[in-house]
């Protein structure tokens, strides 16, 4: 199981989405006002804003505010807002590359955050371009095991486009080409499969093995930039082993 996909259901198990739950809705909103400023305001020819609407539905999103998150972003009405996608790089404790994607309408506080957090976690903010070429960016989709024949999560997935699909314990796992999401991903929602989640992911080449108390100094960065309102995701090449992943549910 990879590191990404680990984390995930180590959050899940906690509960740490459902107990926030407005920063999950904060986060939507985020994607949604992204995907239509760049693509207009109609899922239809929207790929990337079809996706983020079934990502709002999934979360029980009210409509009306799935609505308003896209007249926002398409410049539509009084309180339209400029949304900026930007992908910043660093390094944590030991080494360990960090790819922290945000959607933000304020570059200026996101960025002040990120530099605070990492300073205060023994990280270092890197250039653009000096932790990238360490991975892969890939879309990431993870469906519920129970009531999913993989053969049949499998042959949908493979026919809309995925690069991989793998079970991994309570889960099976999809991975596709970045442009090609939210192909899968509609491909797995009109087939009857239950979307838990949904995102762009960076991949490692390879992952840098630590012990479990410097794992657990990582992850602790890691949680703290992933609280910031304005992250929707963080990537790294930590390698999470199975008694990392115990300490980290235990904690």
């Amino acid at each position: 199981m990879s590191g990404h996909s680990k984390w995930s259901t180590i959050k899940r198990k906690k509960g740490a989405e459902d107990a926030k739950r407005g920063k999950v809705f904060t986060r939507i909103v985020r994607e949604l006002m992204m995907a239509a400023r760049e693509g207009g305001a109609d899922p239809e020819s929207n790929s990337s804003l079809r996706l983020a609407i079934d990502k709002a539905k999934a979360a029980n999103m009210p409509k009306d505010n799935i609505e308003r998150a896209i007249n926002r972003g398409a410049g539509i009405g009084d309180d339209a807002v400029v949304m900026e996608e930007i992908v910043y790089e660093g390094y944590g404790p030991h080494g360990v590359a960090l790819v922290i994607n945000v959607v933000t309408d304020n570059k200026n506080r996101t960025l002040a955050d990120i530099k605070y957090i990492f300073n205060r976690n023994a990280g270092n903010l890197a250039t653009s371009g000096a932790v990238t070429w360490q991975f892969d960016q890939k879309g990431f989709i993870s469906i519920p095991s129970e009531g999913a024949n993989f053969e049949d999560v499998f042959m949908v997935a493979a026919d809309a486009g995925a690069d991989d699909v793998q079970e991994e314990e309570d889960d099976i796992v999809i991975y596709t080409p970045r442009e090609e999401l939210a192909n899968v991903n509609r491909a797995l929602t009109k087939a009857g499969f239950t979307i838990q989640e949904s995102e762009l992911i960076w991949i490692p080449h390879t992952e840098i093995e630590v012990t479990v108390d410097e794992a657990l100094q990582i992850m602790s960065l890691i949680e703290k930039l992933e609280d910031l309102d304005d992250v929707q995701n963080v990537s790294s090449n930590l390698h999470i082993s199975n008694e990392i992943a115990a300490a980290l549910e235990a904690a």
